[in-house]
């Protein structure tokens, strides 16, 4: 793993299908489906860290590095402007990124205070 890319910013993916696109992935299969996610990061600059499929709320579930948030909102657009996908990107912290906030000052009042 290169240095850029231990400190690119990495996303947690939840995906479902419609019925579209369940019938693409019995099609494609698995293998194929991962090989089309790790073309359409690649092309934004992103990188696949580890992929799964599962059943119930959401159909999958991956975890990428993206150069940025923009690179990830336009992979995200992609696939959603299929029709094929309904996804969710949540951004994910490192332990020492959750150092560092819990270093940083922080001017707050609570409500009513």
């Amino acid at each position: 793993m290169s240095e850029w890319e231990m400190y690119m910013p990495k996303y947690l993916v939840m995906a479902s299908y419609s019925v579209e696109g369940t019938k693409g992935v019995l099609a494609d299969g698995g293998t194929g489906r991962r090989e089309a996610i790790k073309r359409e990061l690649q092309s934004c600059g992103g990188t696949l860290e580890w992929m799964y499929f599962a059943f119930g709320e959401h159909d999958l579930y991956v975890v990428v590095d993206m150069p940025d948030n923009v690179s990830m909102a336009a992979t995200s657009i992609a696939a959603r402007a299929s029709g094929a996908v309904h996804s969710k990107a949540v951004p994910l912290l490192s332990p020492e990124d959750l150092d560092a906030a819990a270093k940083k000052q922080v001017d707050y009042r609570p409500p009513g205070a």
